[in-house]
């Protein structure tokens, strides 16, 4: 058993590039790589005009609307494992007790998790990540980066994403690449209705992201948002 190393090189890659060729001080000091950040937020959008939404176009049109939602509720289960542990690590053990209960039915009586029976029986879906545990216990988020397909960061977002990766059951799994292809085309296809409201409010793209997701970051500081906000967006 071994962690996705594609996921596990980006995030080395990135770091070390980042610590090669830092920009010039910018006007904004939380964002001290925005020639980096700038190129690489270019590089996504390329990717995703030309991959990833149009596979996702595709899913959407082939995809029965019972089946898509039987996908995406796939993968939330599996991202209750995350949850529950960082509803823990947050001291929040009745919301942990609640995520453990709901993780457990449904993926019995839930079938996998394809059906969320849980929602229907009170015990909620929870959006606790390991960027927000940090955060409760006081660790700022540092310089905002963009990642190579992951899109909007920060330095304390890296170590968020590395520990997602651990806490996904999936990645302990060999062979299984293609279940975080369907994922990822998942989660963009529920995107989509978003991109014109994005294109209509955004005059520059990569100022819009970056002010969205250090708003965001600021608002989990001071526990005033849910920390799934940005990820609607940025995955």
């Amino acid at each position: 058993m071994k962690l996705n190393n594609t996921k596990t090189l980006i995030v080395v890659t990135t770091v070390t590039l980042l610590n090669a060729c830092a920009s010039s001080p910018t006007a904004d000091s939380r964002d001290p790589y925005e020639n980096w950040n700038r190129k690489t937020h270019s590089f996504n959008d390329v990717l995703d005009g030309y991959v990833l939404k149009p596979v996702a176009k595709g899913y959407n049109w082939i995809m029965p609307d019972f089946a898509d939602q039987g996908v995406s509720n796939f993968f939330s289960n599996i991202d209750d494992v995350g949850v529950m542990v960082n509803s823990a690590l947050q001291g929040k053990f009745s919301q942990a007790g609640s995520d453990s209960a709901r993780l457990v039915v449904n993926t019995t009586a839930g079938v996998g998790g394809l059906f969320d029976v849980a929602s229907s029986i009170d015990l909620p879906k929870h959006e606790e990540n390991f960027d927000k545990t940090l955060g409760t216990w006081g660790l700022g988020t540092g310089p905002y980066l963009v990642m190579p397909i992951f899109g909007p960061s920060s330095a304390r977002g890296l170590a968020g994403t590395a520990f997602k990766m651990t806490t996904n059951p999936l990645q302990y799994v060999s062979g299984l690449g293609m279940i975080g292809v369907v994922n990822a085309v998942d989660k963009r296809s529920d995107r989509l209705a978003m991109d014109k409201i994005i294109d209509e409010a955004a005059t520059d793209r990569y100022a819009f992201f970056k002010n969205m997701y250090l708003s965001r970051d600021e608002a989990i500081d001071e526990e005033e948002a849910p920390a799934d906000e940005i990820d609607e967006i940025k995955e």
